[in-house]
């Protein structure tokens, strides 16, 4: 009889699968990225979000005996994070982000940006006036501009992305948070679509890993888009072609807030005369510098 076959058959309570669900990530080498850093609090959040129960449950209520369908269902969900190595999220098709639900799939990034913060603290002191446009580009889920647009609650959002399938479930996170109003999206290749638009804040969170980070990455990684992770061999395909086209977007006080992860280092040999403002995050992470319109012309300059 199989493990997943004697699971079904002889546990019965909430508390019996997360046991047994804790036993079986730590046999099995997994990577902890996408929401948790360790097998105990994976099993907690793969059985109640299979559950569609909420993590601070009554703990009297673990004791609850499960249905045959029920114990199918994380038995199944088991199976493919072990197996598959799909990352969590995708498995219960929700992650969490400042304390926000969203809606994520294989098409989108799963949220984890450093840059939530900055978003915290309103970006002070960088942001000189109140932001009342605001561009969140590569939004993917969608996660940094609606949180953006719950920070600064007089402010117009435009997500961008050149993926439609991302978009269509950026779309229903702004249906999800009742923003539709505020927040709209935009399919567009980088600044194709947005001739004209001008922002007090651009927040980008490009592809920026090189290739030799994104073969050796754990599996995991491999099922999120890799479109979304990739640009070229250095990872600053997609950057040297933004930071050469940002400018025009830019109004004259506002501020670029751009992420790039451990390809910083290849970024600042390439731009080696740009003042790039590498920010201290407070919650961990590396790799993202902000950047004004100023900077931002004399990099054309220079480049020039």
């Amino acid at each position: 009889m199989s493990n997943r076959q004697s699971a079904i058959r002889d546990l019965s309570n909430i508390k019996d699968f997360i046991r047994w669900t804790y036993t079986r990530f730590q046999n099995a080498d997994l990577f902890y990225g996408h929401g948790t850093d360790n097998p105990w609090d994976e099993a907690v959040q793969l059985v109640m979000g299979a559950l569609k129960l909420p993590l601070d449950f009554d703990r009297d209520m673990l004791d609850c005996a499960l249905t045959q369908n029920e114990k199918k269902q994380i038995v199944k969900l088991v199976h493919r994070r072990i197996n598959d190595r799909e990352p969590l999220p995708y498995l219960l098709g929700e992650a969490w982000f400042m304390g926000l639900p969203f809606y994520v799939s294989k098409d989108t990034l799963i949220p984890r940006s450093p840059i939530l913060s900055l978003l915290e603290c309103e970006f002070s002191p960088w942001l000189m006036h109140y932001p009342f446009n605001i561009l969140d580009m590569c939004t993917g889920s969608g996660c940094l501009g609606i949180a953006a647009s719950l920070v600064f609650e007089d402010a117009q959002v435009d997500m961008t992305d050149i993926s439609e399938a991302a978009l269509d479930i950026a779309k229903k996170n702004i249906q999800r948070h009742q923003l539709e109003d505020r927040v709209q999206t935009i399919h567009s290749d980088m600044f194709a679509a947005l001739q004209g638009k001008q922002y007090e804040l651009i927040i980008c969170n490009p592809p920026y890993v090189d290739k030799k980070d994104f073969d050796t990455a754990p599996q995991e990684f491999h099922n999120e888009p890799q479109l979304a992770l990739t640009s070229g061999e250095d990872g600053l395909e997609f950057t040297h072609k933004f930071l050469h086209q940002v400018a025009h977007y830019l109004k004259d006080d506002g501020i670029l807030v751009y992420e790039v992860g451990n390809t910083e280092i290849a970024l600042q040999e390439a731009y080696p005369d740009t003042p790039f403002m590498w920010v201290e995050l407070e919650q961990g992470g590396n790799g993202v510098f902000i950047l004004t319109k100023e900077q931002l012309n004399e990099l054309l300059h220079e480049q020039n």
